[in-house]
């Protein structure tokens, strides 16, 4: 098994502008027990980031289009 978090290479995990979810372990999101915040544009790029990192790696793992 492999795992792929979110790398440091996305930028937007180190921002300090706004309270967000997301670690090196993986996107997330920060949600209150009512679910009335909505993720972030932030979080909603680091999953999107995440997503292409995983893909990536996927691809070179199953030796196709080199």
């Amino acid at each position: 098994m492999i795992i792929a978090g979110l790398p440091y290479s996305y930028a937007g995990q180190t921002s300090i502008e706004e309270i967000t979810g997301g670690s090196p372990y993986g996107a997330s999101t920060i949600t209150g027990s009512d679910g009335s915040r909505m993720p972030s544009e932030n979080e909603l790029n680091a999953a999107r980031f995440q997503g292409k990192h995983v893909a990536a790696i996927a691809k070179k793992l199953s030796g196709c289009c080199h």
